[in-house]
């Protein structure tokens, strides 16, 4: 996966998302809604075949790569306790 932005503010972030889909999109986007800094997250593909999928955040002041990368984080998190608990059930 990579992340290449396009434009970036204080207050703002667009950026592609090249290899990611609406699964992952979709989850970081509701990530990023818990924050109460995060005004705008969004997300669009062009063309569901060939689109480069892109990302939009806006803030209230806080660095909107900074509120991506907690969102991400707690994404992971998340995974990963999911994995635990489906290995103690096998």
């Amino acid at each position: 996966m990579e992340l290449n932005v396009l434009e970036e503010s204080p207050k703002q972030l667009i950026a592609e998302v090249k290899g990611a889909d609406h699964t992952l999109l979709n989850a970081l986007k509701t990530e990023l809604w818990t924050n109460k800094h995060v005004k705008t997250a969004t997300y669009s593909i062009d063309h569901p075949l060939v689109g480069v999928p892109k990302i939009v955040i806006e803030t209230d002041g806080e660095k909107p790569r900074k509120a991506l990368s907690d969102a991400a984080s707690k994404l992971a998190d998340s995974a990963s306790k999911l994995r635990k608990e489906f290995k103690k059930v096998k």
